[in-house]
C-alpha cells in the first residue's frame, strides 16, 4: 500500500479522554489518517470537533448512521472505524459499520452483554472484515516477552496466576468526600452493564491472564462491592479463579483502593520459576526462581524474543508506555487491513492484537461474576 490507512471515529468528541488516547496511538507511526468521524451524538458538537481535529466538514457526520452510509459509498471511504462510545452502544455502532462493508477497532468491553457479543461474533467470523478491540495492555513489549516465556514453558507447569488492577481515584465517594470521580454512566447498568469495576477494569486483568498464559477460566467466585453509597454498580471486586488444567488464580479490581493510581500487575508461579510485571513500571518483567538470584529483563535489548523487539521503537534506557502499547494494537490490527486491502494471504502465525473472540471471553467473564456475587460467592461457570 502506497499510502495511509483512512480511519474513522465514532464518539471521542471534544472533552473525551479515550478518544484523544485512541487518536493518539493511531497516529504515533504516521500509518493512519482520521479523515471522518460522528464524533458526538450531538451533530453541532460532532461538527466542532471535526474542526478541532482539521476534518473535512462534509465528513463531521451528525449520526454513526449517516457515516457508515456515505464512506460506504465513498471511493476514497474510510478503511475502519474507530469506536469510542459508551458500552451500551458498542454493538450496534460495530453492527452498522460491519454491515456496511467497513472493518472495526472497538474500546472494550465489546457488548452490554453476553447475547449481544455471540450476535456480534457470528457477524464478525460470517465476514471477510478485520475487528480489533482494544485490550491495550497486551501491547506492552514485555508482556509480549512474557507471553513468550510461557508459551515456551520456561516457567515449567504453571500453578498459579495472580492479576490485581486497584486505583483508588474514587475513594473520596466512600465517605461522601468526594466530587463523584466515577461517571454517572458507569453507575446505570443500562449504559455501563452489568458490571462497572469489574466491566471495566477487571475484564483488562482477566484479558492479561488469558493472553500471556493461553488457559481459560473453568469457573469463579467473585465478590462485587459497591462501597460508594447509592451506586448500584460495584467498585470493587475480588475472584477466586479456577483456570483449565487445575491452575488457580486470583483477580481483583478496585476503585477504592486509597492510593493505588493504575497498578495493574500480574504475576504466574511456575513449577521452575515464577514472572511479575507492573503496568507502572513497564519496561521490565522479573523472573523469580527458589535457589538462584532473580532476573530483570528490560525493555530494547538484544536478549529478548522477537516479539517484544518487535513492538519497541526505542533502544533500551528510552522508555516507552501506554500510548505506545496502545499502538502497538493499532499498529498490527493495521498491518490485517492492509493484507485484506492488497490481497495478501494473512501470515503463518495470524495477527497479533485482540480480536472478538476475545472480547466474548471478557464478557462471559463479567457475566459469571456478577452471577457469582448475586449467589453468594458461589463457583459459576463460564457461559463460553
Amino acid at each position: 500500500m502506497n499510502r495511509k490507512l483512512r480511519m474513522g471515529m465514532v464518539g471521542g468528541g471534544r472533552g473525551a479522554f479515550i478518544g484523544q488516547v485512541h487518536r493518539m496511538a493511531a497516529n504515533l507511526d504516521g500509518k493512519i489518517e482520521l479523515v471522518a468521524g460522528a464524533f458526538s451524538s450531538n451533530p453541532e458538537k460532532s461538527k466542532l470537533s471535526g474542526q478541532d481535529f482539521f476534518i473535512d466538514p462534509d465528513r463531521a457526520y451528525g449520526s454513526y448512521e449517516e457515516m457508515a452510509a456515505a464512506e460506504a459509498a465513498r471511493e476514497d471511504g474510510v478503511d475502519f472505524v474507530s469506536i469510542v462510545v459508551q458500552n451500551h452502544l458498542h454493538f450496534t455502532v460495530a453492527k452498522t459499520f460491519l454491515e456496511a462493508g467497513i472493518n472495526v477497532i472497538c474500546d472494550k468491553p465489546l457488548a452490554l452483554n453476553i447475547d449481544e457479543a455471540k450476535e456480534l461474533q457470528e457477524i464478525v467470523h460470517n465476514s471477510d472484515l478485520v475487528f480489533a478491540l482494544t485490550h491495550n495492555y497486551t501491547g506492552y513489549p514485555m508482556v509480549k516477552e512474557a507471553k513468550r516465556m510461557l508459551d515456551e514453558k520456561e516457567l515449567g507447569r504453571v500453578l498459579k496466576i495472580v492479576v490485581e488492577y486497584p486505583q483508588g481515584y474514587a475513594v473520596g465517594d466512600v465517605e461522601g468526600e468526594g466530587s463523584g470521580a466515577i461517571s454517572n454512566w458507569r453507575a446505570d447498568p443500562k449504559i455501563a452493564g452489568a458490571s462497572n469495576c469489574m466491566g471495566d477494569i477487571g475484564t483488562h486483568a482477566h484479558n492479561l491472564a488469558r493472553y500471556i498464559t493461553g488457559l481459560e477460566i473453568d469457573e469463579l467466585a467473585a465478590e462485587l462491592t459497591a462501597f460508594i453509597p447509592g451506586r448500584e454498580l460495584d467498585d470493587d471486586g475480588n475472584c477466586l479463579v479456577r483456570f483449565e488444567g487445575g491452575v488457580k488464580g486470583i483477580i481483583y479490581a478496585s476503585q477504592i483502593s486509597n492510593g493505588d493510581e493504575n497498578n495493574l500487575n500480574i504475576r504466574i508461579y511456575g513449577t521452575k520459576a515464577s514472572i511479575e510485571w507492573r503496568q507502572e513500571d513497564p519496561n521490565e518483567l522479573i523472573v523469580k526462581y527458589a535457589n538462584a538470584p532473580r532476573k530483570t529483563y528490560r525493555r530494547g535489548n538484544d536478549y529478548l524474543g522477537e516479539a517484544a523487539k518487535g513492538n519497541s521503537r526505542t533502544p533500551f534506557a528510552h522508555p516507552e508506555g501506554f500510548i505506545e502499547a496502545f499502538a502497538n494494537v493499532y499498529l498490527a490490527a493495521a498491518a490485517a487491513i492492509i493484507d485484506k486491502i492488497d490481497g495478501n494471504e494473512a501470515p503463518e502465525a495470524g495477527y497479533d492484537f485482540p480480536t472478538v473472540d476475545d472480547g466474548v471471553a471478557g464478557m462471559a467473564f463479567i457475566k459469571a461474576c456478577v452471577e457469582s456475587s448475586q449467589n453468594n460467592a458461589a463457583w459459576t461457570k463460564l457461559d463460553t
